[in-house]
């Protein structure tokens, strides 16, 4: 009989992680094949064109807050501008760039969920992470694919509590929360419970409360460290104010939106992360406990403080449940267990589920279709748009045609959504009407409007952009993209 040889390049490998390798390749397939498909697409998502243009703009030493308006966080433009200044200015650059960051994070589920059960349940969680991420909208470059596995690194650094050195283990963990409020800063809920946490486990410990004062100062300071380095770069450019403004003091000018914090399908859009939860929490107490079972009662606790971190702005939208696909798999762990009476069966049934849900063939052929239809808007507005006047100007429309038409843009105020929802009326610093006549006044070579509108509109404003262009403009093109109908107006000749 012939033996079959070893890999050389297996045998290079931990023994520790030989048998881990075919779960991983087959994770990272799936996580190819669930985003891959939006490869190129430039308008895959909404917000991520925001991103992307001021990403893109620092590479020309331009700068968010100042010259382009937006609250997210410097540190997400950063991300953006180092994948472009690396892989060019197309949107396959940011699509590389987060696919790689979900890969780390769907790793990183997977050795979570190994402390708890096998190889195979183990997969099925990574699996089920990766898929429902794409499917609460994070399948391109939304911000939730960039700190997720920050925060799963924090979770892997703190989940040992006996471990010599977890001390030094949680001061590591503060950086990178600390990097991933540079981020998104709704992550603030979820650092505050690691930093916690850890102190808990430190008092229990027999940590001194000298030391314990100490260390919790530390924790503050790492996790401050990246935002207040990033403060002081626009303090000393003189621009800290903006910087202020943008970051934090907008964020609490900013309206209701008139129904309410939630969607009307908002709980059907939750249940997918519910039935993992809930399913997971009655399998630990009447099928399997999980051991260690403190390891899963940390989980919980990171999901109870990412559900926190989802609903802290004003207006929950079923996007924010990306940052959950991690700790509800996690917690539902003692669900997929193979281990259980029920021999993991749940858990292949439900990523059968959302793979289905996911519908990738449509989905896939949907991206192609919306991505000829921006080409054949980009192609139809630039010959009319020039790169320092007769700029094409977005009132509601894909904010990546800026970039695709090489045009100017007549506002800083760069988001259509900016100008055009009355919910920012009082949180941009500026008066959103006197804006509009001000970019009206410039005559845009081309102005690109929507059928419906994805938020609560500013009347007076659109009324004013209604009335240009019944006066100077003419209709050239309109196509369909996101469920709404683009137009492309063209400025009459003079």
């Amino acid at each position: 009989m012939t033996a079959i040889a070893t890999s050389p390049s297996l045998r290079t490998l931990p023994a520790s992680l030989r048998g881990d390798t075919l779960p991983l390749a087959l994770v990272a397939l799936l996580v190819l094949a669930t985003r891959g498909i939006w490869f190129g697409d430039p308008v895959a998502d909404f917000d991520e064109q925001l991103y992307s243009f001021i990403g893109w703009r620092m590479g020309h030493g331009e700068l968010p807050f100042v010259d382009w308006w937006d609250r997210k966080p410097f540190g997400l433009f950063a991300i953006f501008a180092v994948a472009h200044a690396l892989l060019g200015p197309g949107p396959l650059a940011y699509q590389i760039v987060a696919s790689l960051f979900a890969l780390t994070g769907a790793f990183l589920t997977y050795f979570l969920a190994r402390r708890l059960v096998g190889r195979i349940s183990a997969a099925v969680a990574a699996a089920m992470q990766t898929m429902l991420l794409c499917a609460y909208a994070s399948y391109s470059g939304q911000s939730e694919a960039f700190f997720l596995p920050l925060m799963l690194g924090m979770v892997a650094l703190l989940v040992d509590a006996d471990h010599p050195r977890f001390a030094t283990h949680a001061l590591w963990a503060m950086l990178l929360g600390g990097l991933a409020l540079q981020i998104k800063y709704t992550v603030l809920p979820q650092c505050a419970f690691f930093g916690l946490y850890a102190l808990w486990v430190l008092h229990k410990r027999g940590t001194a409360l000298p030391r314990l004062a100490s260390l919790a100062a530390g924790f503050a300071a790492l996790g401050l460290l990246p935002t207040a380095l990033v403060a002081l770069f626009y303090a000393a450019i003189g621009e800290f104010d903006a910087f202020l403004f943008a970051n934090f003091l907008s964020f609490f000018d900013r309206l209701p939106a008139p129904q309410g914090r939630w969607a009307p399908d908002h709980w059907l859009g939750v249940s997918p992360l519910a039935t993992l939860v809930l399913g997971g929490i009655y399998a630990a107490y009447r099928m399997r406990r999980p051991e260690p079972f403190a390891a899963w009662l940390f989980y919980i606790g990171w999901a109870l403080s990412t559900l926190a971190s989802v609903l802290l702005p004003g207006t929950v939208y079923l996007y924010y449940y990306a940052a959950l696909s991690a700790p509800a798999v996690l917690v539902a762990l003692p669900l997929l267990d193979h281990r259980t009476p029920m021999r993991g069966i749940p858990g292949l049934v439900l990523a059968t589920g959302f793979l289905a849900l996911l519908a990738l063939p449509a989905r896939y052929q949907h991206s192609l279709d919306e991505r000829a239809a921006a080409e054949q808007l980009a192609a139809t507005i630039a010959p009319h748009v020039g790169s320092d006047s007769d700029c094409l100007w977005l009132w509601d429309g894909p904010t990546a045609l800026y970039r695709m038409t090489e045009s100017c843009v007549p506002t800083r105020f760069v988001y259509p959504d900016h100008l055009n929802n009355a919910l920012e009326t009082p949180a941009l610093g500026i008066d959103q009407t006197v804006e509009v006549v001000r970019v009206l006044a410039t005559r845009p070579g081309a102005i690109v409007t929507a059928s419906s509108p994805m938020t609560y509109q500013n009347q007076e404003a659109t009324a004013l952009v209604e009335a240009a262009l019944a006066a100077d403009y003419e209709e050239s093109i309109s196509v369909e993209m996101h469920d709404r109908t683009l137009t492309a107006w063209l400025r009459k000749p003079d």
